[in-house]
């Protein structure tokens, strides 16, 4: 775009003069677009002034945390309009991710790249994002990195508190408890199944600090929101009123030229897993943050999350971590609130949407309930040290994942941090449902539960089963954790003593996940951040991946999932397809008539 001075404001040619411009005097390309665009719209509404807004909507009554959207989406057009835009409605790919099969990982890169194509091939000058469940935010951030254009986005918001029989009960994780209280024969089937309506009760995303909570805090933390925006809840009438706040602003980040790659930066990258491990963070931040980062060619990597993490302490007590919901920490102070205590530890120099960096919104900003949000002087878990493993998302190394695992300290249970057992392995999803409660089945409390083939290329797609069930006969002992260690992934609503993301996968060449037999012993150590097969090398260089498990694995002949195995990195990696890494800008060089 050229920079042009306009009334004192430097201003910017707008990309969608392009397609609208009068400039080509009689053409009839120009001609074209204008026309079939004017349908109500004012005379002055493409000539090259006004720019074009389009708000990427992800709202689908196949994505229930998203149903919302479309009046957030009105919102917006009336900020947009307040300001002199055009907004436009854009429908884009939504994934619904308690609904959609094998697992929506599978989809984000697709929606990702379907997101990236129409930004660039329309006549847009900015977006406003709209998201929620899990994968809808980052999915649009990689698709808007991709372009490069300005943008902004508004989280959806998270739904009201859940209560059941007197008690919060967590969207998600009330739904891990109360299975396992089910399973264990605590709780009666009918109780259980009289508990969704008490959980879920209005619009929104999940209540707790899952992954759609996290995705909002990681927005923000980015600066690619209006700060003080994460975590306000979908029913509350402020978040319709920043959604106009937003629709105004991005049509000054137009003129002013201020885009996405301004906004995210190394810097940004590293204050979003500051942010993330402030709040006990879903472990899925990893592989989101680092594929938004790959978009934009910034190095990220899972030693950052380590590094970066073991500084900070746990400040939020939310669920899983903790015992309170998303509502109470907006009622509490909010992110702003939690960022306040941890501001040492932000980089000051990454700006936001609003071309001021991050910590200039951290003043003032006390804490309305210190049972909900913790002082720096009192954390509910203290950063890493030699004696603690911290609060962050922790990094595991050892012969079993060479390339990394991670696991979330603050959901785990203390007394399994150091732990050896014997693995007992399940070769898929589907093996450990036909045995997991097997009378027979070896296992003892202190057994190692391992399921495999669940990593992006094998299952394919990644999915949240890493949360294993224990089994009954372990539950009717009492026991409610045990360690599990998968290539799959786990919900952010989740908790337990869980290694996730080993890499490289069961699949991967040169795994040796794929070689772990039942009663070899295994060795965690999150304070070393260790994870050992206690195996002799030349034990290992015998075996070879069981037939079951090599059958399991996808087989696509066609299609996404075809392109997906093909071309899908590890969880190490963000699991972006290769293909896509880097940007490849808001050009577009060719005429469509």
């Amino acid at each position: 775009m050229v920079a042009e001075n306009i009334g004192g404001r430097s201003e910017q040619r707008l990309r969608s003069d392009d397609w609208y411009g009068y400039g080509d005097g009689d053409g009839r390309d120009g001609y074209i677009h204008r026309a079939w665009m004017r349908r109500g719209y004012p005379e002055d509404a493409f000539d090259g002034k006004r720019p074009q807004i389009a708000i990427a909507n992800t709202a689908s009554d196949l994505t229930p945390c998203n149903m919302h959207l479309d009046e957030v989406m009105q919102s917006v057009k009336l900020g947009v309009a307040a300001a002199g835009g055009i907004g436009l409605d854009l429908p884009v790919v939504s994934l619904g991710e308690t609904l959609v099969k094998p697992t929506a990982m599978l989809w984000r890169n697709m929606a990702a790249m379907a997101m990236e194509e129409m930004f660039r091939a329309n006549p847009i000058d900015g977006l406003v994002l709209l998201g929620g469940c899990d994968k809808t935010i980052p999915a649009l951030l990689m698709a808007a990195a991709s372009v490069g254009i300005p943008a902004v986005v508004v989280p959806g918001g998270p739904m009201m508190n859940g209560m059941y029989r007197g008690r919060r009960m967590g969207c998600g994780t009330g739904t891990w408890q109360l299975s396992e209280e089910v399973r264990a024969g605590t709780l009666s089937k009918e109780a259980f199944l009289a508990s969704d309506r008490s959980m879920i009760r209005s619009k929104g995303h999940c209540n707790t600090m899952g992954t759609a909570s996290t995705m909002a805090v990681m927005a923000e933390a980015l600066g690619m929101t209006i700060p003080g925006l994460a975590g306000t809840p979908a029913p509350d009438a402020r978040l319709l009123e920043a959604s106009q706040a937003t629709g105004r602003l991005i049509v000054d980040m137009v003129h002013e030229g201020r885009t996405i790659g301004d906004v995210i930066t190394r810097g940004s990258l590293l204050n979003a897993i500051t942010a993330i491990a402030a709040c006990g963070g879903s472990t899925n931040a990893v592989i989101h943050l680092m594929a938004i980062a790959g978009r934009l060619g910034i190095e990220l990597t899972l030693d950052d999350f380590d590094e970066v993490g073991a500084r900070v302490p746990l400040l939020v007590n939310l669920q899983p971590s903790g015992a309170y919901l998303m509502e109470d920490l907006y009622n509490a102070g909010g992110l702003l609130a939690v960022l306040a205590q941890v501001k040492d530890l932000l980089d000051p120099t990454p700006i936001t949407v609003t071309g001021r960096p991050l910590v200039d919104y951290l003043e003032e900003r006390p804490i309305w309930n210190s049972e909900v949000i913790a002082s720096r002087e009192a954390p509910l878990i203290p950063a890493a040290s030699e004696d603690t493993s911290g609060a962050g998302i922790a990094v595991l190394r050892g012969n079993l994942a060479p390339n990394g695992a991670i696991i979330k300290p603050s959901a785990a249970s203390p007394h399994l941090m150091q732990h050896r057992g014997k693995a007992v392995v399940f070769d898929s999803i589907e093996d450990f449902h036909a045995r997991v409660d097997d009378p027979d089945l070896d296992v003892t409390p202190d057994s190692v539960l391992i399921l495999r083939g669940c990593g992006p290329m094998g299952y394919p797609g990644m999915p949240e089963v890493a949360n294993l069930p224990l089994p009954q006969k372990i539950l009717a002992a009492g026991v409610r954790d045990m360690v599990r260690i998968s290539d799959g992934r786990m919900s952010g609503t989740a908790y337990g003593t869980v290694v996730l993301h080993v890499a490289p996968e069961a699949a991967a060449a040169g795994s040796v996940l794929a070689l772990v037999q039942d009663g070899d012993e295994i060795v965690l150590d999150v304070a070393n951040r260790s994870i050992v097969l206690d195996v002799p090398e030349e034990e290992l260089a015998r075996r070879t991946p069981s037939a079951a498990l090599v059958e399991g694995y996808a087989k696509a002949s066609r299609g996404w999932e075809r392109l997906y195995i093909e071309h899908v990195q590890g969880a190490d990696r963000g699991a972006d397809l290769d293909f896509l890494l880097g940007a490849s800008g808001a050009e577009v060089s060719r005429e469509s008539h």
